[in-house]
């Protein structure tokens, strides 16, 4: 099992301006990770989802992670978010 502080840390060793929100949507390895970074700005919603998976691939490919509910968002888009919220 991964801790959500651990997949916090691999996420911002990846992205290391990001913001990381981490929860556990039930089991350990059911997860919901909102993530908040500059290096998103001009890539796909595809791409951004490809970095912070690249940063998790150890704890997906084990399974430590079984289901992994992302968000990802720019600052500016983050600022936006919860604006609406």
């Amino acid at each position: 099992m991964i801790s959500l502080d651990q997949v916090k840390q691999q996420i911002q060793a990846a992205l290391p301006d990001a913001e990381v929100m981490v929860n556990d949507l039930g089991g350990g390895d059911h997860l919901e990770a909102v993530v908040v970074s500059a290096a998103f700005a001009g890539q796909s919603r595809v791409k951004q989802h490809q970095m912070v998976y690249g940063a998790l691939k150890d704890a997906l490919a084990s399974e430590a992670i079984h289901a992994l509910a992302l968000k990802t968002f720019t600052p500016e888009a983050w600022t936006v978010a919860r604006q609406t919220a």
